[in-house]
């Protein structure tokens, strides 16, 4: 019984009026909460859409949810404040309260650095052309990191830990940090070398001495490369920045360059008219580009006399370069049924001496002797 006394006078002692004013404060807060996602938000989205940039409109949408979240706590601690907490518990709280304003800052700024911001679209178009590229997501990655190494730092600080001891730290197992992450800090870096000079960009054909195929992604350790049999190939930044590379992307037109041998029975008329038809042929497609078309005679091989072609097709896409490759070749066959002029094919020709009667005699002569020594034998 007197255990239930002190407890039913310890709860008449509580101080309700301060606990209900406490709710009180944190049920406005709640419905302000509310009022803001519903209403005060949207105003101020369709406000910001009519700026003349997106930069504004992506920095509050980045920051809603972290608004959102820390509008809750701070109802929480200013219901906390109305409360007669001691002195010691008190700047505990405030501590607290103050890492999560830091993190909230940090979580917007960290939402606001995706590779979607309108500040990374505008680096990308003015670098670029404003063609995707794998620096943005690059740059995003970085910053990123950088955000949460700032937060995480600035927090520690907070809860009085030695920054300055943590720095030094570092520097002391620098060294032995550098010598273990040496292959990790070359193909960081590696990746660094890539982005600033960009000899390739995101979707673009590449062919190096280790890979080739399309690029899809960069990140701070590797690139990842589609190949033509679809298989992913991840190369580290540190290869790809000591080779060479080759964009085929990059290509204005597409070489077809080939060689045909026709017979050594062919006239020199015949040669000449199927020299000039191809190139005539050549200039009048469509699909092949006039500003260097080269058909000539070029040698007189073993069994062929070889004309060379050389030229470029207006398309650089792979499956349309094929097919009027094929065009081509058609075309040329097509000539030479027309001109009757034959392909050759590697031949070589052999000539037979007659041999002299009497050695003729004399070989005959020794096979018979072999025919009969060997009906002796069995």
């Amino acid at each position: 019984m007197d255990y239930l006394y002190n407890w039913w006078y310890w709860f008449i002692d509580l101080p309700w009026i301060d606990i209900g004013i406490a709710f009180v404060i944190f049920l406005l807060i709640f419905v302000f909460r509310k009022i803001f996602t519903t209403y005060i938000f949207r105003f101020i989205m369709r406000f910001a859409k009519k700026t003349p940039t997106d930069i504004f409109t992506n920095l509050i949408v980045a920051f809603e949810k972290p608004i959102r979240f820390f509008i809750g706590i701070l109802g929480i601690y200013l219901a906390i404040l109305y409360l007669p907490i001691p002195r010691e518990q008190l700047g505990l709280i405030n501590t607290l309260y103050r890492s999560i304003i830091i993190v909230v800052i940090g979580w917007g700024l960290f939402n606001f650095a995706s590779s979607s911001s309108s500040l990374f679209y505008k680096i990308s178009h003015k670098m670029e052309d404003g063609e995707d590229s794998m620096l943005i997501p690059f740059l995003s990655k970085l910053l990123r990191f950088v955000i949460v190494a700032l937060t995480i730092t600035v927090v520690a600080h907070e809860w009085d830990y030695d920054i300055n001891g943590f720095v030094a730290g570092l520097g002391l197992g620098g060294l032995a940090f550098a010598l273990a992450a040496q292959d990790t800090l070359s193909n960081f870096f590696g990746g660094i070398i890539i982005v600033s000079e960009r000899p390739f960009k995101k979707g673009d054909w590449i062919a190096t001495p280790t890979v080739e195929g399309i690029v899809e992604d960069i990140s701070f350790r590797s690139t990842k490369v589609r190949t033509f049999e679809d298989s992913l190939v991840t190369v580290p930044n540190n290869t790809l920045a000591h080779e060479a590379i080759t964009n085929w992307s990059e290509m204005d037109k597409r070489l077809i360059s080939f060689t045909v041998g026709v017979e050594y029975a062919t006239s020199r008329e015949k040669l000449e008219r199927v020299v000039n038809r191809i190139e005539e042929m050549l200039f009048n497609h469509e699909a092949i580009d006039n500003e260097l078309i080269i058909v000539k005679l070029n040698e007189m091989s073993s069994s062929s006399y070889d004309i060379f072609l050389y030229f470029f097709t207006k398309t650089t896409a792979w499956v349309e370069w094929f097919n009027v490759k094929q065009q081509m070749n058609l075309e040329v066959i097509k000539i030479l049924e027309e001109e009757d002029v034959h392909i050759a094919f590697p031949s070589r020709s052999m000539y037979l001496e007659k041999y002299p009667d009497d050695l003729y005699n004399a070989f005959k002569e020794r096979q018979r002797e072999v025919d009969i020594d060997k009906k002796e034998t069995e």
